[in-house]
């Protein structure tokens, strides 16, 4: 279960892994089908642990891999209105910028944590869910 702000809960229909790195500006979500991609990236501030949660403020732009293999980068109109919208400070806008370029190489490529060690995790939970 996750929470976005002060909003009522969020629930997931099929299984996914859930990545959130403690030292990098993202965090991932591996899905099983029926979800339409197979890897979804927020670029995030960087996923911050206390008393048991992980918080982080989500920057907008999400990179996702579909599970026919397209590569998308969502979500920059958004990203670009919360700039001016919200203030966003120049370390912020060119942090998530560089992010969403690395997660774009990354993703693609198959590299680091989105080169499928996640499978296996997404099997075992799917096992459990039947």
């Amino acid at each position: 279960m996750a929470y976005k702000g002060n909003g009522p809960p969020v629930t997931w229909d099929s299984p996914a892994i859930m990545l959130f790195p403690r030292d990098a500006w993202w965090t991932a979500s591996f899905n099983t089908p029926p979800h339409k991609s197979e890897i979804y990236v927020d670029v995030t501030t960087v996923p911050e642990w206390k008393d048991g949660e992980v918080t982080m403020l989500d920057l907008d732009l999400d990179v996702i891999r579909m599970r026919d293999g397209r590569l998308i980068l969502d979500d920059e109109d958004e990203f670009a209105e919360h700039q001016l919208l919200l203030n966003y400070p120049p370390d912020l806008i060119t942090q998530a910028e560089e992010t969403a370029r690395w997660l774009l190489e990354a993703v693609g490529a198959r590299k680091g944590p989105f080169g499928g060690a996640h499978s296996e995790w997404l099997e075992k939970s799917t096992r459990q869910t039947h």
